[in-house]
């Protein structure tokens, strides 16, 4: 289990490579990745803030209970903080297990994990003006199922 909180833009392909290698146990890999999107036009960007230390401590937990969860082989979250721009990545969840089944369940269950509940907080910039992004009754209800 790898989860990793940073800055930096990240390789989707290197990443989703690395982590399938050695996967000789798992007959499936489900890889998401969530992106910085324009919904309404003129998002200047994206700025996610988090607390360093809480946050990694926080998404370890999480994955570590998906891991066990649906028995999965593997486990990985990268998830950004900073300025990003529409179009970056922000995040990527991956999971491996024995069957498809459990890799696509536990792989939504940590995007719907990381949208509302990981310790992180957005503010869009349209215009030049920040406003801090609401949480969504959709968020909290796709999360009430698990």
């Amino acid at each position: 289990m790898r989860v990793v909180v940073q800055e930096a833009p990240f390789d989707l392909g290197a990443e989703a490579d690395a982590f399938a290698k050695g996967q000789s146990r798992s007959g499936a890999i489900v890889t998401f990745t969530g992106v910085v999107r324009d919904v309404a036009g003129g998002l200047d960007a994206m700025e996610i803030e988090h607390y360093p230390g809480m946050t990694e401590a926080a998404l370890t937990d999480i994955a570590s209970e998906a891991t066990t969860r649906w028995s999965l082989e593997d486990t990985l979250v990268i998830h950004r903080h900073g300025r990003l721009a529409p179009g970056e990545m922000i995040m990527m969840v991956a999971t491996a297990a024995p069957h498809r089944k459990d890799a696509f369940e536990a792989a939504e269950y940590l995007m719907d994990y990381l949208k509302s509940r990981a310790p992180f907080w957005k503010r869009e910039i349209v215009a030049g003006t920040p406003r801090w992004v609401d949480a969504k009754d959709a968020d909290e209800d796709a999360l009430r199922r698990w």
